[in-house]
């Protein structure tokens, strides 16, 4: 074979090589991707941050008892609605009433006592006087000494009268702090509302609320007339809610009814407990949010499981695109100006995701796509807010999460077909 053949055969081979590549290649490209594609249009986006609680009374008590004793009588039940002084219940008051006697006694003792100390002053007196008018007369019949010792008398019983008074008032007091522990005895509504829970029955042993609190509340009365839901709202949402923000209240006891809410307190502290502080940074933070509900209904109870959407921000007809829409890529832009400027020799390392960039896919006429970094705004339920990147009408790719997740700029895609309910309900089996 001649030299001249043997190149002809070797470009002939490199010819169906490339032929074959270039083939191959083709088919590559005309093997085209399924997605699902959404054009960017306008619509009313509403951002919410969503969190549960229970429903409370705005005012509450929790009435227990200052003394210890047997319950006797018991005048509301459960459920009962009552009225600021209304009689609650009777703690046995035997033992009080015994204290208020013996406390009367020792201060009309104690007033005998000061009246005759005075009655003693007053003859103390007379004689010293008798004694001194006699002695102005004819001061031989009656004697210094005699005057000195009547004087002396005096002071006295002026001091026992001074005593004596004293022991009036200790007596006094007494009987006042008697006559206030026996009043300890009948506990009456310290404002109106509805027993939302009684703890306690005719017999049992009520124990001073100072001992023991939870063991210690007798019944709870509830002002029912404003009602509140308190709900934990993690720290990266918190920033976003305000004083005065509306939100919609489901209640799970009224499962097909919405309630009008509005934002009254935020929480300046987190909800971790006391022996949080040195916990794991891992640990949610939680602050504590408080929604007042504006028209609960009659039958709502205290502790009901509530959960409450908090509108923190609207958009009306703004350009919106799906939220699986938006993806992240690297930054071709800024790879490209790193590997101009050639490897750092001193310096800190390129932080994780400093090149990532957001964006969608757009899908040219020829049905390629290409990626496309934009800027988005608030967050609804499942649309974005684009603020600026992309144009209205412009044809996006909106799905499947795993197809957004693989596509590469350039690469071909077709629309998939709608399915129909039976094929939907198929997959989902």
């Amino acid at each position: 074979m001649t030299k001249r053949t043997k190149i002809i055969l070797g470009a002939v081979g490199v010819l169906l090589v490339g032929g074959s590549i270039a083939q191959s290649i083709a088919k590559n490209r005309a093997k085209a991707t399924e997605v699902r594609i959404e054009a960017a249009g306008l619509q009313d986006l509403v951002a919410s941050v969503t969190a549960s609680g229970q429903v409370r009374p705005r005012t509450k008590v929790d009435i227990s008892s200052d003394i210890t004793g047997r319950i006797t009588k018991l005048a509301v039940k459960d459920g009962d609605t009552v009225k600021e002084g209304q009689f609650l219940l009777q703690i046995d008051p035997t033992q009080f009433e015994a204290q208020v006697q013996r406390a009367e006694a020792a201060l009309a003792n104690a007033r005998a006592s000061a009246a005759q100390a005075r009655a003693n002053l007053l003859q103390a007196k007379r004689d010293l006087e008798r004694q001194q008018q006699i002695r102005k007369t004819n001061a031989e019949l009656v004697s210094t000494q005699e005057i000195e010792r009547l004087e002396t008398q005096l002071e006295v019983n002026e001091a026992l009268v001074e005593a004596a008074s004293e022991n009036v008032k200790q007596a006094e007091a007494s009987l006042k702090d008697a006559r206030f522990q026996l009043s300890r005895t009948t506990i009456y509504a310290p404002m109106a509302g509805r027993v939302t829970r009684l703890n306690v029955e005719v017999g049992e042993t009520a124990i001073m609320g100072t001992l023991n609190k939870d063991a210690a509340t007798l019944l709870t009365i509830s002002d029912m007339s404003i009602l509140e839901t308190k709900v934990k709202v993690d720290e990266t949402d918190v920033s976003r809610i305000g004083v005065g923000d509306t939100a919609i209240v489901q209640i799970d006891a009224f499962p097909d009814t919405t309630f009008r809410g509005e934002v009254v307190e935020i929480s300046n502290s987190s909800v971790r407990g006391a022996g949080a502080a040195a916990a794991s940074t891992d640990q949610a933070i939680d602050y504590e949010v408080t929604v007042r509900i504006l028209n609960p209904p009659p039958a709502t109870r205290p502790d009901f499981s509530s959960t409450a959407k908090i509108i923190t921000d609207t958009r009306r007809q703004v350009l919106a695109i799906p939220i699986i829409a938006l993806t992240v890529r690297e930054d071709e832009s800024q790879a490209q100006q790193d590997s101009a400027a050639g490897p750092r020799q001193t310096g800190p390392a390129v932080q994780v995701g400093k090149r990532d960039v957001e964006g969608v896919f757009v899908v040219n006429t020829d049905n390629t796509v290409t990626f496309r970094p934009v800027q988005v705004g608030i967050a609804g339920e499942k649309h974005f807010e684009v603020i600026r990147g992309l144009d209205q009408r412009e044809r996006i790719v909106a799905g499947t999460y795993q197809a957004i997740r693989e596509l590469k700029d350039g690469q071909l895609v077709k629309e998939q077909e709608p399915m129909t309910p039976t094929v939907a309900k198929e997959k989902k089996r």
